[in-house]
């Protein structure tokens, strides 16, 4: 094992991933909706934070001054030439956490972000995580951790350290990750297929097998191949941060809120009888079998009184950033037993569809007559939150210096894309986080093309075009490749249309493209 590596995996760059839970105005809405006083961010560090899509996007769509550090330099290289071209207040390095942990020269921070760390280090490292969150976190700051927990994974478990250790035991000497990830994946499906006990014991662990080998060998290399990868417990989380004076404050995830809307009656009923937190939050894990949990952290958590909480969420503003039938049919999708919300839903999306933000005193004046009082509004905007239909906007002030940073940003990230990085987020000064369109990377190609002066949806298409065939990409259609050139071009040129007509006036009202 490599030693500056602390047993996680190396070889293979990580996926360029955009968080939007780690952005300081969600962490804000989050804590509001909590009934929680929100700190003031000023100073946020991001340790591990893979290619630098998050930080570097929050650092040049806010005011906020981040740090951070990720032990593969490449990915801090990567991470750099974006702090670079943006020209924000952002500090990254690559050193390891005992280093970047001890460094003299760091502020204390008002928010501070795990993402995808704490289940794939040491204890060591764990333990030298909660120091630092003990001494440099702020008082009534927070903490973004993001984690695998049982029983999503229980099932799974017992089948890593046969990922893990099948290329010291089975694979080839020059095998390169990637194919050693399907050399491992091939070799557990033979396992199976001969019916050990343990199958019998868990009939959908095939199933699970199944799933997993359809995500980005990426991902799976460096979710699966580290030496401490160690699915927790809420309970486990909770005992650990409690050193630091850490105490759960909400979730920013559909899963688990606003509270009770992917639970049945009978469930919430027995919830209702929990009033200890952490027991409570155990319990809903095992109901929703989770995975993952994202959670926010706070040291030294203040409640809100309900009327301090109600006029500060109706000073906050928020826009729509979907399309208003494609989150109508999101909501009713993934909240089925959200049913009784669904007309306050539709009642706000109406309100919020020509994409300009609005502060929620001013859709509540433009309810009134709609039997919709101002708690159902918050439920609303929190659920359309979760499920990204909605975000925060900023003050004009912010977004206005915001602005030339993240048009710099943006410039590089389509220019990288349409040289093949498969980056998928451009940044918004209005709304101060990353926005990553439903068309994928192809949006980033029709983007660089509108910088260019092109208007003309067949041009946008034939630009498109011209970027896969440098790039080596066959379009499909019904899972087979397109052969036609006329029939490739007539491909993208509806999409170019569909992202005129549908994708644009959000772009534009996000200011990610010039009006």
């Amino acid at each position: 094992m490599n030693s500056w590596t602390g047993g996680y995996v190396s070889g293979i760059d990580y996926l360029y991933n955009f968080q939007p839970e780690t952005s300081p105005l969600r962490v804000q809405l989050a804590l509001l909706c909590a009934g929680l006083v929100p700190p003031r961010i000023t100073n946020a560090c991001e340790l591990g934070f893979g290619q630098g899509m998050s930080v570097n996007i929050h650092a040049a769509a806010q005011t906020v001054r981040w740090y951070g550090t990720d032990f593969n330099p490449a990915h801090v290289g990567f991470a750099r030439d974006l702090a670079a071209a943006s020209g924000a207040d952002v500090h990254l390095y690559d050193e390891s956490f005992a280093e970047f942990c001890a460094r003299p020269d760091l502020p204390d921070f008002d928010l501070i972000v795990l993402h995808g760390v704490w289940s794939w280090i040491s204890d060591e490292n764990r333990a030298l995580i909660v120091d630092f969150l003990r001494r440099k976190l702020a008082v009534g700051g927070v903490v973004h951790i993001c984690y695998n927990v049982q029983p999503g994974f229980a099932a799974l478990t017992p089948l890593q350290p046969l990922l893990l250790r099948h290329g010291e035991a089975l694979g080839k000497p020059n095998d390169g990750l990637a194919p050693r990830v399907d050399a491992a994946l091939n070799f557990v499906e033979r396992v199976l297929a001969v019916s050990p006990a343990y199958v019998g014991a868990h009939p959908l662990l095939a199933d699970l097998l199944r799933s997993i080998r359809g995500e980005d060998r990426r991902y799976l290399a460096h979710e699966y191949l580290n030496a401490n990868w160690a699915p927790t417990s809420f309970v486990r989380v909770a005992e650990s941060l409690a050193a630091a004076k850490l105490e759960y404050a909400c979730s920013p995830s559909l899963e688990q809120s606003p509270e009770g809307l992917k639970l049945t009656a009978e469930q919430r009923a027995l919830l209702g009888e929990i009033p200890e937190a952490s027991y409570r939050e155990v319990v809903r894990d095992l109901m929703v079998n989770r995975a993952f949990r994202i959670d926010y952290w706070v040291k030294g958590a203040r409640r809100l009184t309900a009327r301090e909480r109600i006029e500060r969420l109706l000073d906050q503003r928020v826009m729509l950033i979907r399309q208003p039938a494609e989150v109508l049919s999101s909501a009713t999708g993934e909240l089925p037993t959200a049913a009784g919300l669904h007309p306050v839903l539709a009642a706000v999306v109406e309100a919020l569809s020509d994409h300009q933000p609005r502060s929620l005193a001013d859709i509540d004046a433009g309810l009134k007559g709609r039997e919709i009082n101002v708690l159902q509004l918050c439920e609303a905007i929190s659920v359309l939150a979760n499920i990204g239909a909605v975000t925060s906007v900023q003050a004009d002030t912010a977004a206005q210096k915001a602005r030339s940073r993240t048009d710099r940003l943006n410039t590089l990230l389509c220019a990288k894309a349409i040289r093949g990085a498969d980056l998928l987020t451009l940044a918004s000064p209005v709304t101060g986080t990353g926005f990553a369109e439903v068309g994928g990377r192809i949006a980033l190609f029709f983007v660089h093309a509108l910088a260019r002066g092109l208007r003309d949806p067949r041009d946008l298409g034939a630009q498109a075009l011209q970027i896969f065939g440098t790039l080596g990409i066959r379009l499909m259609r019904d899972g087979r490749p397109i052969e036609s050139a006329q029939e490739s071009l007539e491909l993208v040129t509806g999409q170019a249309q569909y992202f005129l007509d549908r994708q644009l006036p959000a772009l534009r009202a996000m200011q990610i493209v010039a009006g």
